[in-house]
């Protein structure tokens, strides 16, 4: 029986996240409905990272087991054709050994966040960022996201609901950048760990929000996160400007 292991890329605005519900649309859904149109087989996807509502992805990874050896372009390709309309596509597909495990088997994850700073709200692209219409510094989040970086208890930017047996996580990368485009600039926050906490990633955004516009101070985030206190934090970055971007492989599985 292959293993195919997929990249996959969706807008997440549709869906209510990755993981199949009972009642509302989700990605996991929507593929496995379309490996069953094609191929007659009903199968279970894993994937590395399991997105919420809203969350969109250009490098997500996931595996899933036929019973039949297709060509990788076939299942490539069909998938694709039985998504559709639904804002979803494989961009590759390769069969793997029986022991990879999208998600078991991943050593760390990539997510980035988009933050759309100007007055003006945007027109072309609000479904893909979060619009702050106050001025930002995005030496003075650099500073403050240094303070999240290594090995720590998590608990102040971890949600009520995060069912993770352990709030300790390392935080491997946390990068700011700006990008001119235009008349508006973008923050663009680069984030790196082997796993997240639920929400992990839009409470520290909205924390760095707060230290960017000088409401708090890097050392107010160290403080925070030494608290372990949630309602301490900055609010929680909507889902939209939140991106699934990579997923790292120990070997010999790579990326």
């Amino acid at each position: 029986m292959p293993r195919y292991k997929l990249i996959v890329e969706y807008d997440g605005a549709p869906f209510c996240g990755w993981q199949r519900q009972a009642e509302d649309l989700t990605v996991q859904e929507v593929i496995e409905t379309a490996v069953h149109r094609f191929s007659g087989e009903t199968v279970r996807l894993t994937c590395a990272g399991r997105t919420d509502a809203g969350v969109h992805a250009i490098h997500q990874v996931a595996h899933l087991d036929l019973a039949k050896e297709w060509r990788t372009d076939t299942v490539r390709d069909a998938i694709n054709a039985h998504v559709r309309p639904h804002p979803v596509a494989i961009v590759n597909a390769e069969i793997v050994s029986p022991d990879f495990d999208a998600r078991h088997r991943a050593i760390r994850r990539h997510y980035r966040y988009r933050i759309f700073n100007r007055r003006s709200p945007p027109a072309i692209v609000r479904a893909q960022v979060w619009h702050v219409p106050w001025p930002l510094d995005a030496g003075l989040m650099q500073e403050a996201g240094r303070r999240l970086l290594g090995r720590h208890d998590f608990s102040a930017f971890r949600a009520a609901e995060c069912q993770a047996a352990s709030p300790i996580r390392t935080l491997e990368q946390m990068g700011i950048e700006t990008r001119t485009m235009g008349l508006h600039e973008e923050i663009v926050v680069a984030t790196s760990a082997r796993s997240f906490l639920h929400h992990q990633v839009r409470f520290m955004v909205g924390t760095l929000m707060l230290a960017g516009c000088g409401r708090i101070s890097a050392n107010d985030v160290a403080d925070i996160l030494a608290s372990g206190d949630r309602s301490r934090c900055g609010p929680m970055a909507p889902a939209q400007g939140l991106t699934f971007v990579g997923v790292d492989y120990e070997p010999p599985f790579g990326k």
